[in-house]
């Protein structure tokens, strides 16, 4: 069950935001939406500068309407994020805490991922800490993969998969004028979700993701597969688009080399050849102004976290569920929100393993359903 401490900050006393990890569309949002809360209910709201690593270096500052009012629609995190290996030590946590200590600080608000969450849990180790540490801590999941577990979507996942749409749409347009076999690469490095949802909103002829489970010669079948598909349909255009999340395991250069050459093969030296081109979207996927659905869910989350955390709970997060999904024994549905759920992140963090593992309900059930359209997503 989620872990409480049964009693809330002292009235007044700060209340610090903290982004780390990869910044996502909508962090923002959530540090905005969490300022408010805080000053409203009458407590202090601090902004830790720069993640992990400026808590170290004691880098806070005072938040209030002059800083979150305009950031609402902007991308990034007006916060900053970095990674902090000194925070992966005892010494380095050690430090953090006692900086959170001479601050005042009775709770703190985590925006970020799986290692931005764990971080979280690592700071607040009763083991670790002592009792003398007085800070509780809550989560708000944020990571355009949607690779946390527990949640079913979290801040920037939706801008992210508008940006990828977008995107595919204009290659898309290029690659039909010119008959073209484009690839596509997106983030997702150990989660797959961007390519899977982008795929089917961008009318993708094929997907290659990290937890198909397919070997290098699978994909390169898969691919000339398709694109032969394509050749065999009468009329035009005969483009092919392919989304490749980054974590398939084999490079773009190696993936384009062999479909060029199986097709050469195949073809015969009087078709003409098949121009394959390959786009790496890279960073674009993170950037850009959030989507209404990610200001309001970024919101709403950071609402439920503060909210939860000014009521006693500690080492928690604020999940994004549909009534019913919740396993039995994680967690709590708000009083706040319908919606939103308050689970442990002790929970969370054995969820999102299994997730990343594929051994979880969720992944599994994404293999299945991908592995069972694949013939169909060319039509």
């Amino acid at each position: 069950m989620p872990s409480s401490t049964g009693t809330p900050p002292p009235p007044g006393s700060p209340i610090a935001i903290l982004s780390s990890g990869g910044d996502a569309p909508g962090m923002n949002a959530a540090i905005r939406a969490a300022t408010a809360v805080i000053a409203s209910a009458g407590y202090q709201p601090m902004g830790v500068r720069y993640g992990y690593r400026g808590l170290i270096a004691g880098d806070l500052v005072p938040l209030g309407p002059d800083q979150v009012a305009t950031i609402l629609r902007e991308g990034g995190t007006m916060l900053g994020s970095a990674r902090c290996q000194e925070f992966m030590t005892l010494e380095g946590r050690a430090t953090a805490r006692a900086r959170l200590t001479a601050a005042g600080v009775r709770g703190l608000v985590v925006i970020g991922g799986n290692g931005s969450l764990a971080g979280a849990m690592a700071l607040t180790d009763p083991a670790e800490a002592g009792p003398d540490f007085a800070c509780a801590v809550m989560g708000v999941p944020a990571s355009i993969d949607n690779d946390i577990g527990l949640t079913g979507m979290a801040i920037g996942v939706d801008t992210a998969m508008n940006t990828i749409v977008e995107a595919c749409d204009k290659i898309s347009d290029t690659a039909s004028a010119h008959d073209r076999t484009f690839i596509v690469e997106v983030m997702g490095r150990a989660c797959g979700y961007l390519a899977m949802t982008a795929a089917v909103a961008a009318g993708a002829d094929a997907v290659l993701f990290r937890e198909a489970e397919k070997t290098p010669d699978e994909v390169v079948a898969s691919v000339v597969k398709t694109v032969m598909h394509a050749r065999a349909r009468a009329g035009r255009p005969k483009r092919v688009l392919v989304i490749k999340s980054e974590g398939t395991p084999i490079s773009n250069d190696e993936l384009k080399t062999r479909v060029d050459a199986e097709l050469r093969a195949r073809l015969g030296p009087d078709t003409p050849p098949v121009e394959t081109r390959v786009t790496v979207l890279g960073h674009v996927v993170r950037g850009g102004r959030p989507s209404a659905f990610d200001r309001l869910l970024a919101s709403r989350l950071a609402n439920v976290a503060v909210r939860g955390l000014l009521a006693g709970h500690h080492r928690e997060m604020a999940a994004w569920l549909l009534p019913g999904d919740l396993p039995p024994d994680v967690g709590v549905r708000s009083t706040d929100d319908p919606y939103c759920f308050l689970v442990g992140l002790d929970a969370v963090q054995r969820e999102t393993a299994r997730l990343l593992e594929g051994t979880s309900d969720l992944a599994v059930w994404r293999r299945t359903v991908f592995h069972d359209v694949e013939d169909i997503l060319p039509y």
